[in-house]
């Protein structure tokens, strides 16, 4: 049996990257009939190859998975896992042009939490005039939530350099709604890429979708990226609401302290972490955003 990772998925075909080069494969039926979406062989998974009755090779075997992105849309009751194995969860948001919305931020949050991977926030476009207020204000807001934050201009180069040295160092996923700028920084970082952009569209603000198919990108100078559909439509990922609270950073050091060993921390009495927010210890933005989820979920 061969070994390898999954580079890229098109259509039912799957490129896997091996000690010996790139080959193509399918799945085994078995693992296309499987009733789980979760257990889809996704971009980043480890598999096993075998050479298939008349030719060709299939995926006989996916590895247990490290970490995973997992994103649920609107309404959508599981979880779609669209990368794996990845260090960490890059989220991108705009200052301006599309503008700022850390509901949407918090949520991507709790999607790179729950699969395991370390999260950091790209506040991208600073070099707006209109979006200066809104960048400062969101670099102190998730900054004092214990996130790393960088801020870019792909325009002026501001930021690149922090933003190159966290995305050299292992394989990273960017996630953000589309137009925010996630192409053209990896096209800043690496000219040879030549990724699509697209201008924001004028009467919504709202950025058009240009990546259409799943892949890892091996960045000239160092580091993996997942390459995958931008989120026009901002779910979950696969997170119950028993698990919500861990998937809040700032959350964690008050988690274990609250009278009740199942608190939601919502309406309970003497609750750790509805102390710290008085205290004002975590954000109120940020509770806010995690009783929005709690009640969504």
């Amino acid at each position: 049996m061969t070994t390898g990772q999954v580079i890229e998925a098109t259509g039912g075909v799957y490129t896997v990257r091996t000690a010996d080069g790139t080959l193509e494969a399918t799945l085994r039926g078995r693992l296309k009939r499987s009733g789980d979406s979760r257990d889809k062989v996704v971009i980043g998974d480890r598999v096993g190859i075998v050479e298939a009755w008349g030719g060709g090779n299939v995926i006989e075997s996916v590895r247990p998975r490290r970490t995973y992105l997992g994103r649920r849309t609107a309404g959508g009751r599981v979880a779609k896992v669209v990368a794996a194995n990845l260090d960490r969860l890059l989220v991108v948001a705009s200052v301006a042009d599309p503008p700022p919305t850390p509901g949407v931020i918090d949520r991507m949050l709790v999607m790179g939490e729950a699969g395991g991977m370390d999260a950091c926030v790209v506040l991208n476009k600073i070099d707006l005039a209109r979006g200066r207020a809104a960048a400062g204000e969101l670099a102190e807001l998730y900054r004092f939530a214990g996130y790393l934050v960088v801020q870019t201009s792909a325009v002026t180069g501001a930021g690149m350099e922090a933003f190159c040295e966290v995305i050299r160092a292992g394989s990273s996923a960017l996630a953000g709604p589309s137009g925010v700028g996630k192409s053209t920084l990896l096209n800043a970082v690496d000219p040879g890429l030549e990724l699509r952009t697209r201008e924001v569209g004028g009467r919504s603000r709202a950025g058009r979708h240009t990546t259409v198919s799943s892949r890892l990108i091996f960045l000239d100078g160092g580091g993996v990226v997942a390459d995958t559909p931008g989120f026009s439509e901002v779910g979950l990922g696969d997170v119950s609401r028993a698990e919500l609270d861990r998937c809040f950073a700032d959350f964690r050091p008050f988690l274990g302290d609250c009278h009740f060993n199942d608190c939601a921390h919502a309406h309970e009495p003497a609750c750790a972490v509805r102390t710290a927010v008085r205290a004002g210890k975590i954000s109120g933005a940020r509770y806010d955003s995690y009783r929005a989820i709690l009640d969504e979920l």
